[in-house]
C-alpha cells in the first residue's frame, strides 16, 4: 500500500480532509505515531485511524453502505473502461491521452477513497473480466462490441457512464445525510463526474464535427452526436438512443417520476419545475433547454443498476 498516495488521492477526491484531520503540519501527531518509525506493517491500522478522524467512522447504516457499495460498484465500471481503452492499440488519439489518464486516477481515487470508508463492508474488486463494455451482459456481442476500436463510439459510451454517475451520486445523497462528513466527500466526488462528463462531452463534439459535416454544435436536434458540454433535455436519448440496450435510460425517468412537493421522486433531466415551481412560466426567457440544463436530476438506485446491469456478465451479481 502506497499511503501518501493514497492521502494524495484523496485530497484530490475531498479537498477539505487536512481541516477534518487538523491541520497539514499536525496531522501525523494524531496519528499517534510522533517518534516512530512508520512501516509497512502499520500501515492498515494507520490508513483506519485517518478514516476514523477524517469521517468519524466506526460503523455505517445500511443505508449508507448500500449508497457507498453502488458508487463503488460504479467507479470500478468506469475505472476498468478508461483503463482498458488507454492499452488498447490506436484508440485514444495521443493529444487525448494526458486527460483520459487523469481521468482513470481519478476514478482509481474513487476507488480507495470509497473503499476505506466502507472498510470491511466494501465490495471486492470485481475485475476486469467482470464487465462487458459491449453491452451483451457477457456475450460481448451487445451494441457497443466496436468500442475500443472506434474512438467516436468509445467516448459515447464514456459519456453514458459517466452521466450515470452524476445522476447516480446525486440520487443517493439523501441517504448520506445522516453522517454530514461522508456526503461532503460524496458530492466532492460527483463535482469531480461531472467535471469528466464536461470533458467527454467536448471531446465528443470536437470528434463529430471533425469527422463530417454536423449542424451546429448544441443544436438540440443533433445532441446525440454533437452534444453540449453539459445535459440538455434528455439529450434526445443520448449517444444510442435507439440501441437496445438503449442510453435514452440515463436521461430519462427514475422511480418514482413523480410526487408530491415534499416526496422523493426522479424526473427525467428534461424536467423544467424545481421545488414545485415552473421555470418556464415563472422564470423571464426560459426556454425549456435552458430550464432543463439548470439543474441536474437525480436518478434512484435501481434504475442505475439496471443501466449498468447491460454492462456486466450476467453471472456476476454486481449491481443485483
Amino acid at each position: 500500500m502506497d499511503f501518501f498516495k493514497l492521502i494524495s488521492d484523496i485530497e484530490r477526491v475531498d479537498p477539505e480532509i487536512y481541516d477534518r484531520l487538523d491541520s497539514r503540519r499536525r496531522v501525523f501527531r494524531h496519528f499517534g505515531l510522533a517518534g516512530k518509525t512508520l512501516t509497512a506493517a502499520m500501515l492498515p491500522n494507520l490508513v483506519s485511524g485517518v478514516f476514523q478522524r477524517a469521517y468519524g467512522q466506526t460503523t455505517l447504516n445500511p443505508d449508507i453502505v448500500a449508497v457507498l457499495n453502488l458508487a463503488l460498484s460504479l467507479e470500478y465500471l468506469e475505472y476498468y473502461y478508461y483503463d482498458s481503452g488507454l492499452k488498447a492499440t490506436n484508440l485514444i488519439p495521443a493529444a487525448d491521452r494526458p486527460a483520459f489518464e487523469i481521468i482513470r486516477n481519478d476514478e482509481s481515487g474513487h476507488i480507495k477513497v470509497l473503499r476505506e470508508a466502507l472498510g470491511a463492508a466494501a465490495i471486492p474488486d470485481p475485475g476486469r473480466a467482470t464487465f462487458d463494455y459491449s453491452g451483451g451482459k457477457g456475450s460481448g456481442t451487445g451494441p457497443f462490441a466496436a468500442a475500443f476500436g472506434n474512438y467516436a463510439l468509445y467516448l459515447g459510451v464514456a459519456q453514458s457512464f459517466v452521466d450515470t454517475g452524476v445522476r447516480a451520486y446525486k440520487g443517493g445523497a439523501t441517504k448520506l445525510m445522516s453522517n454530514k462528513d461522508i456526503l461532503e466527500a460524496a458530492l466532492n466526488i460527483h463535482s469531480v463526474e461531472a467535471r469528466h462528463s464536461s470533458h467527454v462531452r467536448t471531446v465528443r463534439r470536437g470528434v463529430a464535427a471533425n469527422a463530417a459535416a454536423i449542424t451546429v454544435p448544441g443544436n438540440l436536434a443533433d445532441l446525440n452526436k454533437q452534444p453540449k458540454s453539459w445535459i440538455s433535455g434528455t439529450d434526445n436519448g443520448g449517444p444510442s438512443p435507439s440501441t437496445t440496450p438503449s442510453t435514452a435510460a440515463v436521461y430519462g425517468p427514475g422511480v418514482p417520476a413523480t410526487g408530491g412537493p415534499t416526496d422523493l421522486f426522479f424526473p427525467a433531466d428534461s424536467n423544467t419545475t424545481q421545488a414545485g415551481v415552473d421555470l418556464l412560466t415563472n422564470t423571464a426567457g426560459a426556454t425549456a433547454a435552458s430550464a432543463s440544463e439548470a439543474f441536474d436530476e437525480a436518478l434512484d438506485a435501481a434504475t442505475v443498476k439496471t443501466i449498468a446491469r447491460n454492462f456486466v456478465d450476467a453471472k456476476s451479481t454486481l449491481f443485483v
